[in-house]
């Protein structure tokens, strides 16, 4: 012994391991040779070791890696914001919304430490007191069906919620033991506080606290009182329980439990916790709209970006269902709701007083189920305050409508049609409600930006909840005279000039022998006369005009203009100069807003950029480089700018020279309906063959708006139906609404136009007059290319004039009152927009 005290610490611990293991092997050799029940106690031991291993390495084996947390990514709802930067919707089928620690209220944290886990700052991912208790209340409900308690804390829920899933049996709990304290090894206490508060179910398709605090209060967790912090604390036991009518007292009972709680580990005092607990729950029922009422719109940007991201985290980590994207739209909502007024105004007066158009669906309502069968339909209405109901009985002229909700009300103003199971809207009315009529008529609006391409409002029909089927984008219709703009442009860039003269008359063209000859001629037969100024065709429009025109310019050049600027690829036929073709609102307008735009077309843009859960742009609509701009110091050179936006498909000439005469369309040709306004507008009335669609596209040198009415099958709307006197007062609803939003410049004419004055009955120049405000003057201002100005207006020329005109009348006289009877100023009466836009 006393050379091993002098002898070095390693030494001496060898010397003691040996001699007490030593001790031990000779005590448990004896014991082992000299008694039976010790060799089977040690044998039973062993055993129990070996099976325990066993055990450990089996349930471990295939345990997901608690690694993988480290880099965990909370799947999270994509969120839209609109032109101003607001959030106006997001799309999610499940609430969430993912907060940081620090985020988190420190009362908050202690209500849910108090209710789940008030060891949790001090084990290491498992409660061993707690879990004993689970094993023994486990013991003793077994069998009984009962749910024993779970026994679990934070951490071992996190492994349940995130990696295991709610499987209840013995071998997930050990799963979960051991996961948990995986999990402890790897994150921080607070960063299991974080991603647990962020996941935890609790009811109403609410994951985590802040989704439920507004699915449950309508209020961000900052702004949650005492009371309700306590409420939200309770609902990880029985999420689908607490929150529902009728368990007020149970929710009751547990939220003072958890106050009380909450007051025992020193989160709160007496005085607080008497004053939560004399609280109600005071749960909402209806959470604040936070969306704009832009369905068709936020549609198609999830059409969108389903197509470029994918839909569900199986897709990529930026999916619209899971990547938490933060979408920046074009979307205007002050624009969207005008957008939407109007269109739905118009639809309701061209539906007038015509009654009942029939049921929205039918449902089954025999068997009782009838609130969830509508309910899971997701129809609805947001149109003043009508609601989408289903008739629950109906016995002669009574009859009840019951809601989603479960309620149910009497029900007046029933058609004969009316029976049980229909899907109907109806209005408050008295102590009940009465039948109302969605327009069977429908239409689309579709607003945009001329400079920029960007879709500022859109509305597709007259309410999403009722059909998704988008008519601004999605519905193929022919836009009868809307398309003559195109045709005209394609003769001003052939020849042609704003003051050429061109017939109004019959126009005949030999198709082969098959087909024969084919004439075209004006509503009714009538074979037209006289001569007048391109603008003038334009202006009344002019349907023989406009073929005189095609076929001046060539039908392969007019339909290559149609193409240039996406209106579609249609036949080279002349009936497609007169709008036979069919194209889309959303493509009329972007066309009309080339014209705006001195002949730069744009791809329309629902998307301005979108960026990923941590703000990084990974997508832009805006691709344009600039040199410089980013530069860390001012160099002091010019600024630098990025190039100009999309790409020229019209000579910048040619495009004003349209815009110029479109203007004469408000001003005295077939859309004066929009002169009081007061604006400097230009636009094109349409009316297709029937009329089945009636038209209206135009706008300033900032928007173009475009409108068509029209039902989904297309059928006769009625002969008195124009675009001037049916579409046309839309888009003047919609000014009226956005007055301020529209300046009163006029368009910029293009580098190289001549401003000319010129007669605008004969085309001839002038040096003589002035123009002045009034729309029926004589002189006006016309836009020319250089050098096709044409020639001074003398007074042979107004002689010829009147002898024309004179022979034209004796020539009608003649033919027994066919022709055309002619005003004071040499223009025919009838300038009819419902000509017809087609034959």
């Amino acid at each position: 012994m006393t050379d091993m005290q002098s002898a070095s610490f390693p030494d001496y611990f060898r010397y003691r391991v040996t001699r007490d293991l030593g001790g031990v092997a000779a005590w448990f050799g004896d014991k082992w040779r000299n008694s039976w029940l010790f060799k089977i106690a040690a044998f039973l031991v062993g055993l129990g070791i070996v099976v325990w291993i066993a055990l450990f390495v089996w349930l471990a084996s295939d345990l997901p890696d608690a690694e993988s947390l480290v880099d965990y990514e909370t799947p999270l709802p994509t969120v839209v914001r609109g032109i101003d930067g607001e959030i106006v919707h997001s799309y999610a089928r499940e609430r969430r919304v993912q907060l940081q620690y620090r985020d988190f209220p420190e009362r908050l944290i202690g209500a849910y430490l108090s209710a789940e886990d008030k060891t949790f700052f001090s084990h290491g991912g498992v409660d061993y007191t707690g879990t004993a208790n689970a094993v023994i209340d486990y013991a003793t409900k077994y069998g009984s069906g009962d749910r024993a308690v779970g026994g679990s804390t934070i951490t071992q829920q996190l492994a349940k919620i995130l990696l295991l899933g709610d499987e209840y049996s013995v071998t997930r709990k050990l799963k979960e033991m051991i996961l948990a304290g995986r999990i402890e090894d790897v994150l921080s206490k607070e960063e299991i506080l974080e991603l647990y508060l962020n996941e935890i179910p609790l009811g109403r398709r609410s994951f985590g606290v802040q989704a439920a605090s507004r699915a449950y209060f309508d209020k961000d967790v900052g702004e949650l009182d005492l009371h309700e912090m306590a409420f939200l604390a309770i609902l990880p036991k029985a999420p689908e329980r607490y929150g529902r009518r009728g368990q007020e007292e149970a929710a009751l009972a547990r939220r003072d439990f958890v106050l009380q709680q909450m007051e025992a580990n020193g989160y709160i005092t007496e005085a607080e916790r008497a004053e939560a607990a004399a609280q109600p729950l005071g749960l909402v029922t209806q959470r604040t709209e936070r969306s704009v009422d832009a369905g068709y719109f936020l549609e198609e940007v999830r059409r969108q970006l389903i197509d470029q991201f994918g839909e569900t985290a199986e897709d990529g980590e930026n999916s619209v269902y899971a990547g938490g994207l933060w979408v920046r739209t074009s979307l205007d909502p002050e624009l969207q709701e005008a957008a939407r007024k109007a269109l739905r105004a118009g639809l309701m007066r061209y539906h007038g007083t015509r009654g009942w158009t029939g049921p929205i669906a039918t449902i089954d309502v025999s068997e009782g189920n009838w609130a969830g069968q509508l309910a899971s339909s997701y129809l609805g209405i947001r149109y003043e305050d009508w609601r989408v109901g289903v008739v629950t009985q109906r016995s002669g002229s009574s009859a009840t409508i019951g809601f989603s909700n479960g309620e149910e009300a009497p029900l007046s103003g029933l058609p004969n049609s009316l029976k049980a199971g229909d899907v109907i809207a109806a209005r408050p009315s008295g102590n009940g409600f009465r039948v109302a009529t969605i327009p069977e008529v429908s239409g689309g609006f579709l607003v945009e930006a001329v400079q920029t391409g960007r879709v500022l409002a859109m509305q597709g029909g007259f309410d999403h909840r009722l059909t998704d089927f988008n008519r601004a984008t999605q519905a193929e219709r022919q836009p009868g005279s809307t398309i003559k703009p195109f045709v005209y442009a394609a003769g001003l860039d052939n020849g042609l000039t704003p003051a050429s003269e061109v017939p109004d008359k019959e126009f005949c063209v030999w198709q082969g022998s098959r087909l024969g000859n084919k004439c075209f001629t004006n509503f009714g037969g009538s074979r037209g006369g006289g001569v007048y100024p391109m603008r003038f065709g334009l202006e009344q429009s002019r349907n023989l005009m406009t073929v005189h025109i095609a076929s001046e310019a060539g039908m392969e050049n007019v339909v290559q203009t149609f193409k240039a600027v996406n209106i579609g690829d249609h036949p080279p036929f002349y009936a497609s100069a007169l709008g036979s073709g069919e194209t889309t609102v959303g493509r009329m307008v972007n066309a009309y807003a080339a014209l705006a735009n001195l002949g730069r077309l744009h791809e329309p843009t629902v998307i301005d950029y979108v960026q990923d859960r941590r703000g990084k742009v990974i997508w832009r609509a805006d691709r344009r480089q600039c040199q410089g701009c980013n530069m860390p110091e001012y160099d002091g050179r010019p600024m630098p700018r990025p190039g100009p936006m999309g790409r020229e498909v019209m000579d910048p000439r040619t495009a004003f020279q349209v815009v110029h005469m479109l203007e004469g369309v408000v001003q005295r040709g077939t859309a004066t309906r929009l002169r009081d306004l007061e604006l400097p507008l230009f636009g094109k009335t349409g009316t297709t063959t029937g009329p089945t669609n009636a038209w209206f596209v135009g706008g300033s040198p900032e928007f173009v708006a475009g409108v068509y009415i029209g039902h989904d099958q297309p059928r006769n709307l009625g002969g008195w139906v124009q675009g001037g006197n049916t579409a046309a007062p839309i888009f003047k609803q919609f000014v009226q609404e956005t007055r301020d939003r529209w300046r009163d410049e006029p368009a910029i004419a293009a580098p190289g136009v001549r401003m000319v004055r010129i007669d605008r009955r004969t085309g001839k120049r002038v040096f003589d007059g002035w123009p002045s405000d009034d729309p029926q003057a004589a002189v006006i201002w016309e836009a020319f290319k250089p050098d096709t100005e044409p020639s001074r207006s003398t007074r042979q020329d107004e002689i010829a004039a009147k002898r024309d005109e004179i022979l034209e009348l004796i020539r009608a006289a003649r033919r027994g009152g066919s022709g055309q009877v002619q005003s004071n100023d040499g223009q025919p009466s009838d300038f009819v927009e419902e000509q017809g836009g087609i034959y």
